[in-house]
């Protein structure tokens, strides 16, 4: 079965873009294009496709260089590069700058297509991997489980008492408060705690694809099966499943994962087999399911049998007298990971304990890690913490006023991003995480500041 892409089409030549632009959205595919490699780096920001076909002579920059830049950007997205000079050492130089392939001009599109398949089966062997890697059995995270209000010991006399069963649990819970670390935990405590640990990130994988990577699938059950795959059920026998956003699923999934609970047994997809599976299954959700049972958007009898066991774990803004433990948790967890001795002022703290967190522990988390980057001593103080807290911003210089006090925050935002960079050892990835923004928008604000290597 073949798959459509989100493309980018990079060409300076006007007639040519057009021309293929329109035969690829006939094939099936969502194409944006682009005439210069400053037009191309744009888009990649706004749109992030999973493949661009980049011309390798533009009239503003040469193609190898828009590659560099375009890996930096999205470094998710594969590149096949087009070329009306091609030859075996600049194919090479492609190749080893990143390309995933090579065409030269002018390319029938049959073969067009073919690379553009082989790019999306890798970026799904991509994604298979992630997953597996998550399926390692996790350390007992009883350490990072942090908290001695009533309501947090509530939660974990809960968990003692649920852990050793093999019941199926449903954690709900809003964004950002552990429903993950519940999961964990719960593994960790329990007889199955030396087996897989699979986690299932629902609502990042479109319905096909949730089926295949869930259930696996039989040689030749669609175009592109060249082999059986087995499913992450398959994975975590004699272990524990965890659903995550169990609630974004679809109904012709739901009647799968309702078979699995009822019968330890599914199929195969192109397959006739019944494969029989012991696994503890755990789901996640932050909607209200009961709601969408209402609505007719979400199978009643999956609701009761994934919720045997219920646990709610609450939002952080419930559990205030936590606030202060969690974040001198995080302050030392980040002293050990940076090697530095900070700490928090007692007016920093109290401002940490006076914020509402709607996104919760994370939310806190990112918080402190921010500040940790950011501060410029041993102690940390409310200037250090985000604005969005209510700290109050450094104060401009006397003369700012107008257009020089914005002239003046984006000096200090410059100075946040390099300290972050410098905290990360110059990794992105890492930076971006300490400053709570996605590498998309670092990338942006590397090139805003004239930051970029």
């Amino acid at each position: 079965m073949k798959s459509a892409a989100a493309l980018l089409l990079v060409d300076d030549d006007e007639a040519f873009r057009k021309a293929l632009a329109r035969e690829l959205g006939r094939a099936g595919h969502e194409v944006a294009t682009a005439g210069s490699g400053e037009e191309a780096l744009r888009c990649v920001a706004e749109r992030e496709p999973e493949v661009v076909l980049l011309d390798l002579r533009l009239p503003d920059r040469d193609g190898l260089e828009v590659l560099e830049a375009l890996h930096a950007a999205s470094p998710s997205t594969d590149v096949i590069m087009l070329t009306g000079h091609g030859s075996i050492d600049t194919a090479i130089r492609a190749v080893r700058a990143g390309a995933f392939d090579y065409v030269a001009k002018p390319c029938p599109l049959d073969e067009l297509e073919v690379r553009i398949q082989r790019a999306l089966e890798r970026q799904s062997l991509r994604r298979r991997a992630s997953l597996l890697e998550r399926g390692l059995t996790p350390p007992d995270v009883a350490s990072s489980f942090v908290g001695a209000s009533a309501e947090f010991r509530r939660l974990a006399q809960l968990l003692e008492r649920v852990a050793p069963s093999d019941s199926t649990v449903l954690i709900t819970g809003e964004t950002g408060v552990g429903k993950e670390m519940v999961a964990k935990l719960i593994h960790a405590r329990s007889n199955r705690r030396s087996r897989p640990f699979v986690v299932v990130e629902c609502a990042a994988l479109q319905e096909s694809l949730l089926q295949s990577e869930l259930f696996g699938h039989e040689r030749g059950a669609f175009t592109g099966a060249d082999r059986a795959k087995p499913g992450l059920f398959e994975v975590a026998h004699g272990g524990t499943i965890f659903l995550d956003e169990i609630g974004e699923v679809s109904q012709a999934t739901q009647v799968k994962l309702l078979r699995v609970l009822d019968a330890s047994t599914f199929r195969h997809v192109g397959g006739t087999a019944e494969i029989r599976v012991d696994v503890r299954v755990l789901a996640a959700t932050n909607r209200d399911l009961p709601a969408l049972v209402r609505q007719g958007l979400f199978r009643e009898d999956l609701f009761y049998r994934l919720s045997t066991i219920a646990v709610e774990v609450p939002a952080l803004r419930d559990r205030r007298g936590d606030v202060a433990l969690l974040a001198r948790h995080f302050v030392a967890v980040f002293n050990d990971r940076y090697g530095t001795g900070r700490r928090l002022a007692g007016d920093a703290l109290a401002l940490l304990e006076r914020h509402d967190w709607p996104g919760n522990v994370r939310e806190l988390q990112h918080a402190v890690e921010a500040a940790m980057v950011v501060c410029d001593g041993d102690e940390i103080l409310p200037r250090h913490l985000p604005r969005a807290l209510g700290a109050a911003p450094p104060p401009p210089p006397a003369a700012a006023a107008g257009q020089e006090t914005v002239l003046a925050l984006a000096e200090v935002e410059r100075e946040h991003v390099e300290r972050a960079l410098r905290a990360a050892d110059g990794h992105r990835g890492h930076a971006a995480k300490m400053l709570g923004i996605s590498e998309r928008n670092l990338y942006r604000k590397l090139r805003q500041y004239g930051l970029l290597a």
